[in-house]
């Protein structure tokens, strides 16, 4: 069929879409493969493909060309939700005319080679008016669609670089030639009651026939409920927040096991600042506390695909286990530049320089991961000789300096010691007998030496033997049961911290510099559940319900959550979403109590004093 093309108009309209949202404002869609970005014009405006660390192909977050636009073409206000347990998004448009809703999903199960993404404009008492534009861009906006079809049944194919494309539901589209290349552009209304599907394939290879969308809706939605628990089954502090933690967690974990540290790479922590970076690739230890958060939860089949992912680069690395590895258990590239403009204030980097470093604390990490698996009597032969390695590891390389929890330069981090004393004393307590009297001595003998230097003249943790400061991450000491809860050193490191690195309710990781919290680098989401966790171990239900709260609302309408947040201006900051702030807000919900237990318990322990 020839189809004629048409020129594209220039105007102010279509320049402003090219600009991005604040990060508070879009959502995720992810099937465990790859991950896409929503935001609130219904333009989804990142997707990588065909998996999480590969070229995008929707790249307009970071200035390239290629995007997925969905938007009602009458005046709105933009609004939305997840379906409960899920990440099926459903955008929701006020318009002059009436409400316009669209429901959107990457459709399930997933496939490695071939995405399929699900939209669907649904008109409900009055009509609905929207526009669509598709412009596939390959290799982050290098390649435009080409060999462009559109066949008897309507559906439209052409090609991507190296991949192929199929889209259904956009018989009338008119092809525009645009910035370069080619995209589709469809006005689409509909009459009350009524629905239209978009069904968009992308892949190396595709099936002969299109999915049914009726059909892809109804398993997607199954495999949802199947996956991620209803509110009403989880229990604890945030039933609702939980769940969606879950199905945050879900969707960032591939087949092969592995869990992404976020979705999008380059994303500001600071705008203007150097700290942007790739975190779609997989954290030992951010996996490691998604698995222990899924272990409290009872969500079972995230415990086993991290103790599966990490259990494996565990015995093939040994003690060279890197921090960090691609989803198919690769290493991380090296950094590189993409010559696009990147997010405003942000970068344009892929790869990561992290995956060279040696942090200690992941060996303790993966034994806290590991006893969890055995307390839930999910670890098998291999699971022990992971153990087994683990071990060996802290034996062979405590002594020498990390990067440490933050990746900061190389030094003797009390942290890293302190969690591999932790982990050391949970494989102990669930093998009993045999080996567990000899990793009980080992963690005896770095405790004794980490409290020989590393503890303040006040009686509390400090960072390193020549580091005094406090920092977030020595309360996971106690939390983790490196020393009891009832340890001098747990009290006073959690009065320090309290006192020296929070403001206004917000956890902070460390003091950079002199500046005031908050100037220097923005509150750190994961150390407000830390915190929580830290207050409700010594008691102080109203204290933990305090930085819970605050944590789990610096988040915008999707829920989402980075790794930091900009107090002042309240706004995210950080590669979205962060996946180990999500890991943290469901243990911490699932281990405080209820709103209503909790006062009345700290009520119960006023009346006492």
């Amino acid at each position: 069929m020839t189809i004629q093309e048409q020129d594209a108009p220039a105007d102010a309209a279509t320049a402003a879409l090219d600009s991005p949202q604040v990060l508070r404002e879009y959502a995720l869609l992810a099937d465990g493969e790859r991950g896409a970005l929503l935001g609130p014009r219904g333009d989804i405006v990142w997707m990588c493909a065909p998996r999480w660390d590969s070229p995008a192909v929707f790249g307009r977050l970071l200035g390239a060309p290629g995007h997925y636009d969905l938007t009602p073409t009458e005046r709105y206000v933009w609004g939305g939700h997840y379906e409960d347990g899920s990440l099926i998004w459903r955008s929701r448009w006020m318009t002059d005319g009436g409400p316009v809703e669209s429901r959107e999903a990457l459709a399930l199960p997933a496939n490695t080679d071939r995405l399929v993404l699900l939209r669907r404009v649904l008109a409900d008492d009055v009509p609905a008016s929207v526009h669509v534009v598709l412009d596939p861009r390959g290799e982050y906006g290098c390649h435009p669609l080409t060999e462009l079809h559109r066949d008897d049944d309507g559906c439209w194919t052409g090609r991507i670089g190296g991949l192929r494309m199929r889209w259904r539901g956009g018989d009338d589209a008119v092809p525009v030639t645009a910035d370069g290349g080619t995209r589709l552009e469809l006005d689409l209304v509909l009459p009350p009651g009524r629905h239209h599907d978009l069904v968009l394939e992308s892949g190396s290879r595709l099936p002969d026939r299109a999915p049914d969308p009726d059909l892809a809706w109804r398993e997607t939605e199954t495999r949802w409920h199947a996956s991620v628990p209803a509110t009403s089954r989880l229990i604890g502090a945030a039933p609702r927040d939980a769940a969606h933690a879950a199905a945050v967690l879900r969707g960032m974990t591939t087949g092969s096991g592995a869990m992404v540290a976020a979705a999008t790479t380059s994303l500001p922590e600071r705008p203007g600042g150097q700290a942007n970076f790739d975190y779609r690739y997989t954290w030992i230890r951010d996996q490691c506390y998604a698995g222990r958060a899924a272990a409290l939860a009872g969500l079972d089949d995230l415990l086993d695909d991290a103790v599966r992912f990490l259990g494996a680069r565990l015995l093939d690395d040994g003690p060279r286990l890197a921090p960090a590895y691609a989803v198919d258990g690769g290493p991380v590239p090296d950094e590189v530049h993409l010559g696009v403009p990147g997010y405003p204030g942000g970068g344009d980097r892929v790869g990561n320089r992290g995956g060279h470093q040696f942090q200690l604390d992941a060996f303790g990490e993966m034994l806290l991961l590991l006893a969890s698996a055995a307390e839930r009597d999910r670890l098998d032969a291999e699971g022990w000789r992971a153990v087994e390695t683990a071990v060996a590891a802290i034996e062979q390389r405590w002594t020498e300096p990390d990067a440490g929890v933050w990746e900061l330069e190389d030094r003797e981090w009390t942290h890293s010691r302190l969690v591999c004393v932790a982990g050391l004393r949970a494989v102990a307590a669930v093998m009993g007998g045999g080996e567990a009297g000899r990793w009980s001595a080992l963690a005896d003998t770095i405790l004794a030496r980490t409290a020989g230097t590393s503890t303040h003249p006040s009686g509390r943790w400090q960072r390193a033997a020549d580091d005094p400061r406090p920092d977030g991450a020595l309360l996971l000491a106690a939390i983790r049961g490196a020393v009891p809860a009832d340890d001098p050193r747990s009290r006073v490191t959690l009065g320090a911290y309290l006192r020296e690195l929070t403001s206004e309710g917000y956890a902070y990781r460390f003091r950079v510099d002199d500046r005031p919290l908050g100037d220097a680098e923005g509150a750190f989401l994961l150390c407000n559940f830390i915190t929580a966790l830290a207050c409700q171990q010594q008691g102080d239900a109203l204290c933990a319900r305090h930085f819970f709260e605050r944590g789990r609302s610096a988040c915008g309408p999707p829920g989402l959550l980075t790794e930091e947040f900009d107090v002042t201006q309240r706004q995210l900051r950080g590669n979205l979403p962060q996946a180990f702030v999500h890991a943290l807000l469901l243990e911490a919900a699932t281990v405080l109590e209820p709103l209503e237990a909790g006062a009345a318990s700290t009520t119960h322990r006023t009346e006492k004093r």
